[in-house]
């Protein structure tokens, strides 16, 4: 058995294996290319909109799963059974079917090629991939969208070329509808599916088969198109259509969920941005009438173990057929955050989240900064605001933002990435700061009175208000 003493160390460095480039720790440093650390630390960390640390909780949980191995290197079996393990966790967490599928990735990005796949092999067509405001969802889904490496590197192949098709994939092609106007204001729900609507048609009249992407809480909380639209769509094509759900955000509920596969949507979610567990980890909720309908392409070989995919499914077989040490445990921890929020009163969690809306709002009305209020239609919503730094005198733009960001992280204040959603008159990008609850912050304030809630939410934004006022001193000067 590996001794706890051992393990610590050990769980750190598979914390920063497992994936891309993005999950690695560069030479030297001490967190990843997000600004994560693979341990725990004292660090106020409201950055759950990007990446988190690990709680201290988790690793601990971690400590007691490496602490149960056995001594010699986990196989290919024993691997699968902990993965099962975990879809029969996460399906008692959102309540759904015993028999729903679930696949496993290192990473959000990487499941795009799920939906892809499953879109292009159940009817035999070649797939117009409608994507969602590109600047509102991960950074490498512009390609990933079209069949294609997003990375020079795959979890299972040290060099591939970024760009070009992943084999089995070919034929994709990914139009943009964007979410926000030229002025960076949200577009609304039904434009939007008006937008999905002509694109939709036009693909059918050219043979192409429409896979549809929804948004269910983006960077900065979109959710579009709204459920209605989405049934208005449905009636419209049927099963002409594929619908995915990019909720890999996590500011969603069993309810939510439930509600989404009722209506045959694929679900893309991950364990690293609001469930609060350490980057990379991705998991994809399937229809049950999806449960091995197609055989996957060759190309997958460079992308998933075999035991990712649920029990029999065909073509898994060619997959490797080894372990993910990495991928497990971010998993582990993840599900393990999952878990414990899941324990919590619905009404703990309402509480919170108030606490951390009036918060951060008093924190922009401080500053003199915008207030991006996410969508209504997302339960989660108020877990996330965006500050519009543009309308400061100095209108600082989104690379001054992201300055300012990496001063708060040198003072030990973690806050999510600037984000492209506002628009300065000479057409750059205007500054934002994206501030965040995750699960196991929520769990922490639960434990204690409302009133301490709201005074630690009072002085965390009161430090985050300190340092930007001390930036800004020499601007204004």
């Amino acid at each position: 058995m590996i001794r706890f003493s051992e393990a610590s160390a050990f769980i750190g460095r598979m914390l920063a294996t497992g994936g891309d480039k993005r999950v690695k720790i560069p030479t030297g440093a001490s967190t990843n290319m997000y600004g994560a650390s693979p341990f725990p630390r004292e660090v106020l960390a409201y950055a759950a909109t990007t990446a988190n640390d690990i709680s201290l909780e988790a690793f601990d949980h971690l400590q007691r799963v490496v602490g149960a191995w056995p001594s010699g290197a986990m196989g290919g079996n024993e691997y699968a059974s902990s993965l099962e393990h975990l879809r029969d966790k996460l399906r008692r967490s959102f309540a759904l079917n015993t028999g729903t599928p679930i696949v496993f990735a290192p990473s959000g990005t990487d499941l795009e090629f799920v939906a892809l796949h499953l879109a292009a092999a159940t009817v035999g067509k070649p797939v117009t991939n409608i994507l969602l405001g590109a600047d509102e969802v991960g950074s490498g889904c512009g390609l990933a969208a079209q069949g294609r490496y997003f990375s020079g590197e795959t979890v299972l192949a040290e060099k591939v070329l970024q760009g070009t098709e992943v084999e089995g994939l070919g034929g994709a092609i990914m139009v943009d509808v964007p979410v926000r106007d030229g002025n960076g204001k949200p577009r609304g729900s039904l434009a939007i599916a008006d937008d999905i609507q002509r694109l939709a048609s036009e693909a059918l009249k050219s043979g192409r088969h429409p896979l549809v992407h929804t948004i269910h809480g983006s960077k900065t909380g979109l959710v579009l198109p709204e459920i209605s639209h989405i049934e208005m769509l449905q009636t419209r094509f049927g099963s002409d259509i594929t619908l995915v759900v990019d909720a890999c955000q996590a500011r969603i509920t069993g309810e939510e969920i439930r509600s989404y596969l009722r209506r045959g949507a694929i679900l893309l979610l991950t364990g690293s941005k609001f469930m609060g567990g350490p980057p990379f980890s991705g998991f994809a909720l399937l229809p049950v009438a999806m449960r091995g309908c197609a055989a996957l392409p060759r190309g997958f070989e460079t992308l998933f173990r075999k035991a990712e995919w649920p029990e029999n499914w065909p073509g898994a077989d060619e997959l490797d057929g080894g372990f993910n040490p990495g991928l497990l445990l971010r998993l582990e921890a993840a599900l393990f955050e999952l878990e414990r929020f899941e324990a919590l009163p619905p009404e703990s969690v309402e509480e919170i989240s108030g606490a951390f809306a009036r918060a951060t709002r008093a924190l922009a009305d401080r500053l003199g900064v915008g207030y991006i209020c996410p969508s209504r239609g997302a339960s989660l919503s108020a877990t996330m605001a965006t500050l519009d730094l543009s309308l400061l005198p100095c209108a600082p733009d989104l690379e001054t933002a992201q300055r300012w960001q990496r001063v708060l992280a040198a003072r030990g204040i973690r806050l999510g990435q600037p984000v492209k959603c506002v628009k300065l008159p000479d057409g750059r990008w205007g500054g934002t700061l994206r501030i965040s609850l995750s699960m196991p912050m929520i769990v922490s304030l639960a434990a204690h009175s409302q009133d301490e809630a709201e005074g630690r939410l009072a002085r965390d934004m009161g430090n985050i208000a300190g340092i930007l006022e001390a930036a800004l001193k020499p601007i204004a000067a």
